[in-house]
Order: structure tokens, then C-alpha cells, then sequence
């Protein structure tokens, strides 16, 4: 198994959110995984289109800039700017 390499530890969840892009024109709708203050997991049902920085936006409504770090087909791990 890898060695964590996070620098703080997530808590796992199972979070509605949406990816904003456009300033708002274009979102995708996301499930968040995990969850740190640093960062979090992202599901999709395709990562096709989801630009390398965008604002997440969770269904209670807290909104975070996140910056990619990882992408695989259905999963992203972002951190938060």
C-alpha cells in the first residue's frame, strides 16, 4: 500500500456538490469522497471537460477554488487555493 502523502488527513464523505467553471455558465455535478481543509476527492461521471482550476461549490452551499492534482476516469483529487 502507498504511504500517505496528504498533509493532512481527510475525512470520508459522501457529499452533493457542483464544479463551477465560466464564471458560473457551465457546472458538472460532483460527489465529494473525501474531505480536509487542504483538499478533497472528487466523483464525476467523467472527467471530459473539467479544466484544471474551478470553484466547488457544495450543496450546503460553502464554496472552495480548487486546483487539480490528480485526474483518473471518474475521480479527481483537488487541492484548495
Amino acid at each position: 500500500m502507498d504511504a500517505e502523502r496528504r498533509a493532512l488527513p481527510r475525512q470520508r464523505t459522501l457529499k452533493g456538490a457542483r464544479i463551477v467553471v465560466n464564471d458560473g455558465f457551465s457546472t458538472f455535478a460532483c460527489t465529494v469522497r473525501n474531505l480536509s481543509d487542504a483538499g478533497a476527492q472528487l466523483r464525476v461521471a467523467s472527467i471530459i471537460g473539467v479544466p484544471d482550476t474551478f470553484q466547488l461549490v457544495l450543496d450546503d452551499k460553502r464554496s472552495f477554488a480548487c486546483k487539480v492534482i490528480w485526474r483518473r476516469e471518474t475521480e479527481l483529487g483537488v487541492s484548495f487555493s
